[in-house]
């Protein structure tokens, strides 16, 4: 029994010395300063980027995979600080293996850079495909190869994230988009809303702020279609009224064609078709400028032959994705676990 009892006691101790001795990760916040963001307009090209390193980083050599995460409109990088409990939970449990996820900050003074290169606010997309993976690569032990990272993000980081892969896919092999917004006009982004009437009458930032929607849409100006001439939010949007006539201008519109990934995929066709993987989803009650536009966006990716996941859940816009039993551990996790290069060559 005694011979037993010692067998047993060592055959414990190695495997408790196998294993990471907490099952906890770490997030360490940095900041990068952006030549690609410098700007005359207010925004800060020193942007903090908040990391999380997976159990074990620091007691080994081994290099892990990379998960970009986007954060929503309003939204910054100190998210990552409550999501860690997720992240550790879907390690330990074995629905991903080991990996690194960074979140950097784009809340900007209009609230989100919606992940675009703007003429007079920052190129903010250059600065996430560009100079964020440059820095992870050179201070933290990535695997620095396209197979081996993915992007993703929620709302309007789920528009980044598919965009920028749409971009980019010889910087990330796979995307997956929680929710994502901003695919396309329809409903409140849209001329039969009440949100470009309501934005004639806004004399100033104060007045702005008491229309969400509002915020968005001079988001999405200054994102897509900045004019220095224009104050008092130096953009242009697509619809305005004369009277009670609705006016379109048109080579604006053209511009927000441009950078709504709707409109994009015939002309990214092969980009599209280089990524390994793609999928996004959306919640049935999320409300009708969520799910329409994803289903738009399914439809047209399905009609040119792009191979793609794209699944409707119960839910709203925000609930049943960042908890444990939730869309973030339990199917975008496990999605980049499957499709994202984890081997140390």
């Amino acid at each position: 029994m005694k011979n037993l009892f010692t067998i047993g006691l060592l055959l414990f101790n190695i495997s408790f010395l196998a294993y990471p001795q907490s099952n906890k990760g770490k997030v360490v916040t940095d900041t990068i300063y952006s030549e690609n963001l410098e700007n005359q307009y207010g925004e800060n090209p020193n942007r903090a980027v908040s990391v999380y390193l997976p159990p074990g980083y620091n007691d080994s050599n081994q290099r892990y995979p990379v998960i970009y995460f986007l954060h929503g409109f309003t939204g910054d990088n100190s998210m990552l600080t409550p999501m860690a409990e997720l992240l550790d939970f879907a390690i330990t449990t074995h629905k991903i293996r080991p990996f690194i996820l960074v979140i950097p900050d784009q809340k900007t003074t209009y609230d989100g850079s919606f992940y675009s290169n703007s003429e007079l606010f920052g190129n903010w997309e250059d600065f996430t495909a560009l100079d964020l993976v440059e820095y992870m690569d050179n201070n933290y032990r990535t695997i620095p190869k396209s197979d081996s990272r993915g992007i993703t993000g929620h709302s309007m980081g789920g528009y980044g994230a598919i965009k920028i892969a749409m971009h980019h896919p010889e910087i990330f092999s796979t995307v997956y988009a929680l929710s994502p917004g901003a695919l396309a006009i329809v409903r409140e982004y849209g001329p039969n809303s009440t949100t470009y009437k309501e934005f004639e009458s806004v004399q100033n930032q104060e007045e702005l702020n008491k229309l969400y929607f509002g915020k968005v849409i001079v988001a999405f100006g200054k994102s897509w279609s900045p004019n220095p001439n224009n104050p008092p939010f130096y953009c242009d949007v697509p619809f305005g009224y004369e009277g009670e006539e609705l006016v379109v201008n048109q080579e604006v519109l053209e511009k927000w064609y441009q950078n709504m990934p709707f409109y994009m995929i015939d002309d990214y066709l092969d980009n599209l078709k280089k990524l390994k993987a793609i999928k996004f989803d959306w919640g049935r009650n999320a409300g009708d400028r969520f799910t329409i536009q994803c289903e738009m966006f399914s439809q047209k990716l399905e009609n040119v032959g792009i191979k793609h996941f794209a699944e409707e859940y119960i839910g709203t816009h925000t609930n049943n994705i960042y908890t444990k039993d939730g869309r973030i551990p339990n199917q975008m996790l496990p999605f980049f676990d499957f499709y994202l290069d984890f081997s140390q060559e």
